[in-house]
């Protein structure tokens, strides 16, 4: 029957304001997501081959030219052998050359990452609601564990970029109620990165469980770790998996990787730990759906079980494998969690008539206020919020006066240091325009970019015009175009092809198995592993793998020994730590009693060149033995290679 002319009218105004709707949100969408692309340009920073991005780098590398895989990092027992995020990077380094291979690759787990952190915090929360989630997931630093060394929003590439990617969309799919696929992808990521995605794994049973048995089985499982620890320590096992770290091992772990062990982490470093915690009991309590009141008591039981665990690691035997397993780095599941929740707590928070304003205020900088101490600040959210029931009607309206006064100092904080970057020097150089860098600085406060993003929030979702939001949304466009191909620029030339041609004549005259060292050797493995690809004969960033292997160690050791009368270890982190500590408590500030680098001399060459491990010694110094020199331009102009086999064919004519 056909409808009456009023009904088809109805019907189609109908449809015309259901497609208005429909493409309001396409475009509030898109605009949101310009605004997150805009502001982690802003606040980010690619590092390329920084830190353990240099060590994965080189795993993959050496996947395709096996040469690489006599080098010292690889050659005994590493953490290559624990995922399949390897074969996955050497095959974007065959297809696209490494640097465009890495960059692609780290794009990809970003995007990934921030991509499901969003699903998540929807499943959870509201749309507007997940969007500044992610926004804040953006600004803040994420770091987890001591000495600001791990993060979850890392600038440069790892296996844990990826393994967080799939352990957060395990954690969408879950709240999605789809739970055994959930699991499943958990599982998947366990063979990218087992030590990060084991407790993704862990929260997801916590999850499954009822309530009151997920604390049961938690310290069912602390309780045996801390028998399997004294097992192992009282009665020796001859199993490789019980293994006790020896004195000479566990000194070179101790001093590379002082992390590992509590006894040195700083008041700071305690702090960060517990601010997730603080943050999720508020959390907890404010929050009216069940879900994520879950999830918050999971969360603070997989940190909790994981510092536990650390503490028995460090502490009894040390077992090898307790150490290996980093369980302290649990806490990353626990910070993600408590910031991805911020939002919707800062939200039910504000609402609140009595201490409302001034408990998110507080709350808010506590993640993005670097003057205040952070856990100091959600300590005391978390106290108001306790305090709430015995606050009036007539204190609450002081305590917003307070809140509006505090964020009065706020901006004027901004102002003053904005002031103070626009006549200080810019500290990187080569990657952008003045401009962007000094809006880096700025924004490298934390509290702009939450400022920004809450004022673009607000301003396109009361705007009811769509040209409004399509301005806007060209407007971000060209300020990502402007500011992001300066956050992604790889300031290293190591690997690119144009360097590779320019070392030809070394890359000819080394064989591809020899190890090369670079004087000094501070830094120096990029240089022998991207650009020449011939292995390192010992840099920082080899030692990295000395906690997984005893053999590893002890060469770390002997060929440090070596090269003592040229470069003090490097390796010694522990006590360069502490020498500086000490210089700073007793108020010195003349020169640190850590010897700098020495100049290379013949007498000093002939004796490194007498490892048989050493094949090509790099050096500026020309001490004879008929270098071959570098001529090209650039900083390698005018160095010197030397060959060590001529070196000991020549010393007992000398």
């Amino acid at each position: 029957m056909t409808p009456p002319p009023a009904q088809r009218l109805t019907d189609q105004a109908g449809m015309r304001e259901g497609d208005g709707h429909m493409a309001r949100r396409i475009a509030l969408a898109i605009a949101f997501a310009l605004t997150l692309l805009t502001l982690w340009a802003l606040t980010h920073r690619y590092q390329g081959f920084s830190r353990d991005g240099e060590l994965y780098a080189v795993q993959a590398l050496a996947r395709v030219e096996p040469s690489l895989g006599a080098d010292l990092y690889l050659k005994y027992t590493s953490q290559d052998r624990y995922t399949i995020f390897s074969p996955i990077y050497a095959a974007c380094i065959k297809a696209l050359g490494l640097q465009k291979g890495e960059l692609a690759l780290f794009s990809l787990c970003a995007v990934w990452f921030l991509a499901a952190a969003w699903k998540l915090a929807r499943k959870l929360s509201t749309t507007d609601e997940a969007w500044l989630s992610v926004a804040l997931l953006i600004v803040t630093v994420g770091h987890y564990g001591a000495y600001g060394i791990f993060s979850y929003t890392e600038n440069y590439l790892t296996a844990r970029s990826l393994g967080e990617a799939l352990t957060v969309t395990a954690l969408a799919i879950h709240f999605s109620g789809r739970r055994p696929l959930a699991l499943l992808i958990g599982v998947l990521a366990l063979f990218v990165h087992p030590l990060m995605a084991l407790p993704g794994v862990l929260l997801l049973i916590c999850l499954w469980l009822p309530s009151r048995l997920a604390p049961v089985c938690a310290a069912t499982g602390v309780f045996a770790t801390l028998a399997f620890a004294l097992t192992a320590t009282v009665v020796p096992l001859s199993a490789q998996i019980a293994a006790v770290m020896d004195a000479e091992w566990l000194e070179v772990v101790r001093e590379r990787s002082q992390f590992l062990f509590f006894k040195y982490w700083t008041t700071t470093d305690w702090e960060i730990a517990a601010r997730p915690f603080v943050c999720l009991t508020l959390t907890a309590m404010v929050t009216s759906d069940p879900r994520t009141r879950k999830l918050c008591l999971c969360a603070m039981l997989v940190g909790a079980c994981g510092m536990a665990v650390g503490g028995i690691a460090c502490t009894v035997g040390p077992v090898a494998l307790l150490l290996q397993g980093q369980a302290w780095r649990w806490m990353w599941v626990t910070a993600f969690v408590s910031v991805l929740l911020l939002a919707p707590t800062l939200g039910r928070v504000w609402r609140d008539d009595r201490c409302g304003p001034l408990c998110a205020t507080f709350l808010l900088l506590g993640w993005t206020y670097p003057v205040l101490d952070g856990l100091v600040s959600v300590s005391a959210a978390l106290g108001l919020w306790l305090l709430r029931p015995y606050i009036s009607v007539t204190a609450g309206k002081y305590l917003k006066g307070a809140a509006g006064a505090i964020g009065a100092l706020v901006l004027l904080w901004i102002l003053a240091n904005c002031w103070t970057f626009a006549s200080a020097p810019i500290p990187e150089s080569g990657r952008e325009s003045i401009v962007i860098g000094r809006l880096r600085e700025v924004f490298g406060l934390g509290v702009p970019g939450v400022l920004l993003t809450g004022l673009i929030w607000r301003g396109i979702r009361k705007s009811r015009s769509p040209w409004a939001i399509s301005l806007v949304c060209t407007l971000l466009l060209a300020a990502a175009a402007w500011i992001l191909p300066g956050s992604v620029k790889q300031l290293q030339t190591v690997g690119t092809a144009a360097e590779i041609h320019d070392f030809a004549d070394w890359r000819a005259a080394i064989p591809p198995s020899s190890t090369v060292l670079l004087l000094p050797t501070r830094k120096s493995a990029s240089f022998a592993w991207f650009t020449l690809e011939r292995p390192s004969y010992i840099s920082g960033g080899q030692s990295a793998g000395v906690v997984f292997s005893r053999a590893t160690s002890l060469e770390v050791r002997r060929r440090s020994e070596v090269l003592l009368p040229l470069v003090y270890p490097d390796w010694k982190i522990l006590t360069m730590i502490l020498e500086e500590r000490s210089r700073r408590s007793k108020g010195d500030s003349g020169a640190s009693s850590i010897p700098e680098p020495k100049p290379l001399t013949a007498k000093a060459l002939v004796g490194v060149c007498g490892d048989p491990e050493l094949d090509f010694v790099i050096a500026k110094e020309d001490v004879g033995f008929d270098p071959l020199r570098h001529t090209h331009p650039g900083g390698f102009k005018n160095w010197n290679l030397y060959d060590c086999r001529r070196v000991r064919s020549e010393v007992p004519a000398a």
